[in-house]
C-alpha cells in the first residue's frame, strides 16, 4: 500500500521561492505570527502527524468502513485515538481567532495543512475539514452569543460541524429545499425535514455535533430567495456552555459508498429539532455562499491529494518491476529485465501525475493567498476589499474545483495503470485510491456545475468576459516579462497565443448565445477544461521560471536535481498535455444541436 511522505522540498518550494509567503503575510494584519521558525515548525509538525497517524489508518480505515447501529456511528479502529491526537495538538484552530482558543495564524496555513491531511487520509480529513465550513459561516453571521457559544468548541475541535443543504428531491437546486422552520416563542425555532449526503453527519469522534442547515421559514419567498440558515446541534449547550440535552436530530443511515469508505456519509431526520437563526431570514444562500469558495478549494485539494498519493504509490513500483527490455537498450544487462520506469509509455503515466499534482499544488497555493486576503479583509470590516478577493477567487475556485478534480481522478487511473494487473487487486492499495477519487468531481457541484458556475455566471453574466481580460492580462505581464530569456520565451509565447485565444473564445460563446441559449451549457466544460489548462500551464511556467533562474545564478546547486526536474515536468506539461486545451476549444464553439436536435423521447435503448 502507498505509504504517504509529505512533499515538504515541493511546498517550501511553492511558499518560498514561487509565491514569496513570507513577504505575504507581512502583508496581513494576522501574518506576524507566521515567521519562518513557526511555520517550519508547522509544516514539520502537520508532516510527522500525517505521515506517522493518519497514512497507516488509510487502507485500513477503507477495509472496515463505519458501523451503523440504531441510529449510532462508530468509525473505524484508530480514528478515535487519531483524533484526539488532533485536537491535542490544536490542528483545529490553527487559522481561527485567539478570543476563541485559536492560533489566529493566516488560513493559507490551514489550507496547506489540510492538503497534507487529505493526502495522507481523505476519509479522515473530511471530519475536521466539515467544521471548516461550519465555523466560518458562525464566524461571520453569527451573534456574539452564538459564537461565544460555539465557536471555543469548534476552535478546539471537541465539536464537530456539518453543512446540511441536499434533501432527498434536490441536490444542486436548492430551491426545492422542504426542511421547515417553525418560530417559537422564545425566539427558537422547531426544524423539521430530511436531509441527505451529509459528510460527517454522525460519529463517535467528538462529544458533540453542530449542523448548520438550511430551511424554510413560514411564507417564506418560494424558490432560492426564501431560503434561511439555521444552527441545530445535536445536543443543546448547557447554561455552562457544555453539552446539555439531546436534540431531535438522529441518523435514519450512513450512505455505503464506491470510495471514502471511512467518512460516515448520513441521513439525517430533523423532527421537531430546535434550532437557531443565524444571519438575516430568507438569506441563507446568500451566508453560505459566502465561505463555499473556501470550501470548494477544500474540495479542489481532494484532485491533487489523489494525484500527490498515487504517483508516491506508483513511482517505486516503476523502479522495481522488471518487465522485457527498453527499446533503447538494455538499462540493466545484469537483469533478466529492466524496470518499467525505462518505458516510455510508464513515464507517461508518471510525468503526468507529476504534473498534475505540483501544478495543480501551484494553483491551490495560489488561491490561497487570495483566502488569506478575503479573511484580513473581513477581519478589518474592509467590505470593498473583501467583495474584490471574493470575486478574485469566485473566477479561481469552479476551474480549482472542476478540473484539478478531473485531473485528479485520472492521476489516479494512472497509478493503478502502472501496477498492471496488480493494480486492481486490493492489497496494493491503488485502487482505494481511484475510488475515493471519484466523489470530489460529484460532491460542492459536479464539474457540470462548476462549469456552467464559471462561464454562465463567473464570466459572461456577471463581467461580460472582463474577468478573462483581467486574468489574461496578468498572464499576458508575466509573458513580457519573460519574453527575451532564451528559455522561458517558448513558454512566453505559447502563453501569450494561449491568452488571445481565451478572449476570442469567450467573445464567441457571448455572441452566439444572444441567438442559442443552450450554447452556454455545451460549451461549458470544454471552456472549464481549456481554462484549467491554460492556467496550470501559466503555472507551471511561474514555476519553470524560477528553477532555472535558481540554476542559471549558482543559487540552485545544493538540490540541482529538483530545479532540473521541475523545468523537465514544465517542458512535459507544454508538449504533453497543454495540447488537449485544443480539442476542447474546438468543441466549445460548436452550435449546441448537435446536443438538442434528438428529442428526450428518442433517447432510447430499445427502438
Amino acid at each position: 500500500m502507498p505509504a504517504y511522505k509529505a512533499p515538504l522540498h515541493d511546498i517550501r518550494f511553492l511558499m518560498n521561492e514561487v509565491f514569496d509567503y513570507p513577504a505575504h503575510y507581512k502583508t496581513l494584519s494576522n501574518g506576524e505570527a507566521a515567521d519562518a521558525d513557526t511555520v517550519d515548525m508547522i509544516l514539520e509538525g502537520a508532516a510527522d502527524f500525517c505521515e506517522n497517524v493518519l497514512s497507516p489508518l488509510y487502507q485500513s480505515g477503507d477495509g472496515e468502513g463505519c458501523h451503523f447501529d440504531n441510529g449510532t456511528v462508530t468509525t473505524p479502529k484508530g480514528f478515535k485515538a487519531a483524533y484526539d491526537q488532533l485536537v491535542q495538538g490544536g490542528w483545529q484552530g490553527l487559522s481561527y481567532p485567539e478570543e476563541y482558543g485559536g492560533q489566529n495564524l493566516p488560513m493559507s496555513l490551514n489550507i496547506i495543512k489540510s492538503e497534507m491531511m487529505g493526502t495522507a487520509n481523505w476519509s479522515f480529513q473530511m471530519y475536521p475539514g466539515l467544521s471548516i465550513g461550519c465555523m466560518n459561516t458562525i464566524l461571520q453571521y453569527g451573534t456574539d452569543e452564538q459564537k461565544n457559544t460555539y465557536m471555543p468548541h469548534l476552535v478546539a475541535g471537541t465539536w464537530s460541524g456539518t453543512m446540511c443543504l441536499t434533501e432527498p428531491q434536490c441536490g444542486t437546486d436548492l430551491g426545492q429545499i422542504k426542511t421547515r422552520a417553525e418560530p417559537q416563542a422564545d425566539g427558537s425555532y422547531h426544524i423539521s425535514g430530511t436531509k441527505i449526503f451529509i459528510s460527517a453527519g454522525e460519529h463517535d469522534l467528538t462529544e458533540n455535533i453542530v449542523h448548520i442547515v438550511l430551511a424554510r421559514l413560514p411564507n417564506a419567498p418560494q424558490g432560492t430567495k426564501g431560503i434561511s440558515l439555521f444552527i441545530v446541534p445535536k445536543f443543546l449547550p448547557n447554561a455552562e456552555g457544555g453539552v446539555g440535552e439531546r436534540n431531535a436530530v438522529s441518523c435514519g443511515s450512513i450512505e455505503h459508498k464506491m470510495g471514502i469508505r471511512a467518512s460516515a456519509t448520513a441521513v439525517l431526520n430533523f423532527d421537531n429539532a430546535t434550532g437557531y437563526l443565524i444571519g438575516e431570514p430568507n438569506k441563507g444562500l446568500h451566508a453560505m455562499f459566502t465561505f463555499m469558495n473556501i470550501a470548494r478549494i477544500g474540495t479542489a485539494i481532494q484532485g491533487i491529494a489523489h494525484a500527490e498519493l498515487s504517483f508516491q504509490g506508483a513511482l517505486p513500483y516503476a523502479k522495481e518491476r522488471m518487465s522485457m527490455r527498453a527499446l533503447s537498450g538494455k538499462k540493466e544487462p545484469d537483469k533478466v529485465a529492466d524496470p518499467i520506469i525505462h518505458h516510455a509509455d510508464v513515464r507517461r503515466m508518471l510525468l503526468t501525475q507529476k504534473a498534475i499534482a505540483e501544478g495543480g499544488r501551484s494553483m491551490i497555493y495560489y488561491a490561497a493567498q487570495l483566502a488569506d486576503k478575503m479573511n484580513d479583509a473581513l477581519a478589518s470590516d474592509d467590505t470593498a476589499a473583501f467583495e474584490s478577493y471574493d470575486n478574485q477567487l469566485g473566477f479561481y475556485t469552479p476551474i480549482l474545483k472542476g478540473f484539478l478534480t478531473e485531473l485528479g481522478f485520472e492521476a489516479a487511473n494512472h497509478g493503478m495503470q502502472v501496477y498492471g494487473g496488480h493494480g486492481y487487486i486490493k492489497e496494493w492499495g491503488m485502487e482505494q485510491i481511484v475510488r475515493d477519487a471519484r466523489i470530489a468531481m460529484l460532491y460542492e457541484g459536479t464539474t457540470g456545475v462548476q462549469a456552467l458556475d464559471l462561464i454562465g455566471r463567473k464570466v459572461l453574466l456577471n463581467s461580460r468576459g472582463k474577468i478573462i481580460r483581467d486574468y489574461t492580462a496578468e498572464i499576458l505581464r508575466f509573458c513580457s516579462l519573460h519574453a527575451r530569456n532564451k528559455y522561458m520565451r517558448r513558454f512566453a509565447w505559447e502563453l501569450t497565443k494561449l491568452c488571445a485565444q481565451w478572449n476570442t473564445l469567450t467573445v464567441r460563446i457571448l455572441l452566439a448565445a444572444r441567438k442559442d441559449r443552450d450554447v452556454v451549457s455545451s460549451a461549458s466544460v470544454d471552456f472549464l477544461m481549456f481554462s484549467g489548462y491554460v492556467m496550470m500551464a501559466y503555472f507551471w511556467a511561474q514555476q519553470a521560471a524560477v528553477a532555472s533562474a535558481k540554476l542559471a545564478t549558482g543559487q540552485g546547486q545544493e538540490v540541482p536535481e529538483f530545479y532540473k526536474a521541475k523545468i523537465k515536468v514544465a517542458d512535459f506539461y507544454f508538449e504533453r498535455l497543454l495540447p488537449r486545451a485544443q480539442g476542447h476549444a474546438e468543441s466549445m464553439v460548436h452550435p449546441s444541436q448537435t446536443m438538442t436536435a434528438l428529442a428526450p423521447e428518442h433517447f432510447s435503448f430499445d427502438y
